[in-house]
């Protein structure tokens, strides 16, 4: 038994639905997680840091980051697209619910942490 392909069946590519788009999930790009990846490692690496967990929500997503698995986030960077004409959709919120810092930028909210760094590189 043979199975022959005619060149015009070949030719007609479908395209595999995303999931994501259609129940309304919002993700973090590789560019954004990069540079929230970035700042983690340099954060473990200081020891202030040790876990972390990505939620994908209907209306945002959060990377939630923790000194112990156990408790409760230090620090969550969230983005909401919703947000992003008016305040910006990346903020970063502390565990008390302080919104540190808030923008169109991530890598400019993601340096509300520098000052951070640099205590703990200075000790």
């Amino acid at each position: 038994m043979s199975f022959s392909i005619a060149a015009e069946d070949a030719s007609n590519l479908v395209a595999f639905p995303d999931r994501r788009k259609e129940s309304g999930q919002v993700v973090f790009d590789r560019r954004e997680l990069s540079e929230i990846l970035k700042l983690y490692g340099r954060m473990v690496a200081a020891g202030e840091w040790r876990d972390y967990a990505i939620d994908m929500l209907k209306e945002r997503a959060v990377f939630s980051v923790f000194r112990r698995t156990s408790e409760m986030p230090l620090y969550r960077v969230e983005k909401i697209p919703k947000l992003a004409r008016k305040q910006g959709a990346y903020q970063v919120v502390a565990a008390g619910g302080l919104v540190m810092k808030r923008g169109h930028d991530l890598a400019t909210v993601l340096k509300v942490f520098d000052k951070q760094l640099k205590s703990v590189d200075a000790d």
